[in-house]
């Protein structure tokens, strides 16, 4: 079985030291490093290539937000949890804005670290429920994405929750008794009214306008 490779990024070396044991409890998780500024993190991204970065925010010489938007784009096979202390809502949203694999405070209990692990490693995206229910609440309040949101046909609507619990092209193809190429067509037509370009970016917005629970 294939090692998930983990980097640990905390300013403080106490909590990689916890994060590392917690981490290394996990059944096919192998901690390969840690960092504790920013301009560390991307040193060690770029030496070690790990599948999954556990990223604070706030951190010496390059902050968290900077080392998220410079993973996220160069290296968009690495997927990263940021886990933080900062538990507003403004701050879930702009992590998943900028491509994060999912979003913990450090408040959360150790199971739920595993959970959320294991949930992005799928290749979908995590939210700590507390978090979660603040984010929507900010993004209810009438955005752009709300916007975007009401302009989108039922079908459209049904063909992106859909996506965001999962589905694959077939399965929403079996559900909805339409064909794989109108599937495709719609999902097409979801990424250009919406600016999205993936389907883990689907996801996200879905998430965050609330179209879907957050489990």
């Amino acid at each position: 079985m294939n090692l998930i490779r983990v980097l640990i990024v905390d300013d403080h070396a106490l909590v990689r030291g916890g994060i590392r044991a917690l981490v290394e409890k996990i059944e096919g998780m192998k901690v390969i490093g840690e960092a504790g500024t920013g301009s560390e993190a991307l040193e060690l991204v770029k030496q070690l290539k790990p599948n999954l970065m556990l990223l604070d925010l706030t951190m010496p010489e390059k902050g968290g937000f900077e080392v998220l938007d410079h993973v996220t784009k160069k290296y968009p096979e690495i997927k990263v949890i940021v886990l933080t202390v900062h538990e507003a809502a403004e701050y879930a949203i702009r992590a998943l804005r900028e491509k994060a694999a999912g979003f913990l405070p450090k408040s959360a209990a150790p199971t739920e670290l595993e959970q959320a692990i294991q949930t992005v490693i799928r290749g979908e995206v995590y939210i700590s429920p507390e978090t979660s229910q603040k984010a929507l609440l900010e993004i209810g309040k009438g955005t752009t994405k709300q916007d975007l949101l009401a302009t989108l046909s039922p079908r459209q609507r049904e063909v992106l929750r859909l996506i965001a619990e999962g589905k694959t092209t077939k399965q929403i193809a079996q559900v909805l008794e339409i064909s794989v190429k109108t599937v495709e067509t719609h999902r097409a037509q979801l990424m250009e009214r919406l600016k999205i370009h993936d389907v883990a970016g689907l996801v996200r917005y879905a998430i965050l306008v609330g179209l879907i629970d957050v489990e």
